[in-house]
């Protein structure tokens, strides 16, 4: 049974604790099992029904986009979100920025299992196209929303002009941690001298590009 069209998303303190273990379960599930886990595993080991499942989510390809997308924002929990929001009442906005960098990139280096789910995605890729095309329709503000409201408030204060926020999330990432994820990848690691200066300079490319002309 596969329902594709969901009117509404079951909503409340329930329902999210419902989704949490879902997510959860399925997470587990892919890294074990791959792609081709069933949904009826991934409701047992969440302890709901299929129909729940198919209720929050609509398809395994809506699932596991919304693991991908809670493990992307997992390494931006904790002291990363605390340095995020910070930014919009810090004083110098590099030194903050370069900090906040440094807290989210060690948490993206030591986050295995996000690792993990990164490999997942292109060994499948060729199996299940559809996982590439759900990632896609989803939108870069949906996938990094830490990122994307860090950014839309900066820009709000007039301390950055960014007339593109996608572009510049996309751009964000790829200067301070995309580097890790390619080489992750390849089975090896940039060095901790090597991660810094990746990350001074790359604020300091990305500051240069969005600060206001008069700044």
């Amino acid at each position: 049974m596969r329902v594709d069209s969901v009117k509404r998303t079951p909503s409340g303190p329930r329902a999210e604790l419902k989704r949490q273990a879902i997510v959860r379960a399925a997470r587990e599930l892919f890294l074990r099992e791959g792609f081709g886990v069933g949904m009826d595993t991934i409701a047992a080991e969440a302890g709901v029904s299929k129909v729940t499942v198919y209720n929050h989510f609509g398809s395994k390809e809506a699932l596991f986009t919304a693991v991908i997308t809670d493990a992307l924002d997992e390494p931006l929990a904790g002291e990363s979100a605390a340095a995020l929001d910070g930014l919009a009442d810090a004083e110098n906005l590099r030194t903050a920025l370069i900090e906040a960098a440094r807290t989210w990139v060690h948490a993206v280096r030591t986050d295995h299992k996000v690792t993990a789910l990164r490999n997942l995605i292109a060994a499948e890729l060729h199996r299940f196209p559809e996982l590439g095309e759900a990632w896609k329709h989803s939108g870069t503000e949906s996938h990094h929303p830490a990122v994307a409201g860090a950014l839309r408030t900066l820009t709000e204060q007039g301390r950055l002009v960014i007339p593109d926020l996608q572009v510049a999330i996309i751009q964000f990432y790829g200067l301070l941690v995309f580097p890790h994820m390619v080489f992750s990848s390849y089975g090896t690691h940039i060095d901790e001298d090597l991660t810094d200066r990746l990350i001074s300079t790359g604020v300091d490319m990305f500051l240069g590009h969005y600060s206001p002309q008069d700044s």
